[in-house]
């Protein structure tokens, strides 16, 4: 059985429009809380974090900045 380690990468560039780097980062840091600071976030976290905030932002619970 193979393992695999996750590893911290440096955030990404969001793929939605609109969406700046410190909003998912904020949003990632208030998500992750628990994880954080033992445990840098991987890639699959940062799009996670993305993918919730902008969630968040079409069901109104977040302000869309812009």
């Amino acid at each position: 059985m193979e393992r695999r380690e996750k590893r911290s990468v440096e955030q990404p560039k969001p793929f939605t429009p609109g969406v700046t780097k410190s909003m998912v980062r904020q949003h990632a840091y208030a998500i992750f809380r628990d994880k954080l600071p033992q445990h840098p976030l991987t890639l699959e976290d940062w799009v996670l974090a993305e993918k919730d905030l902008v969630s968040s932002m079409q069901l109104g619970e977040l302000p869309v900045e812009g």
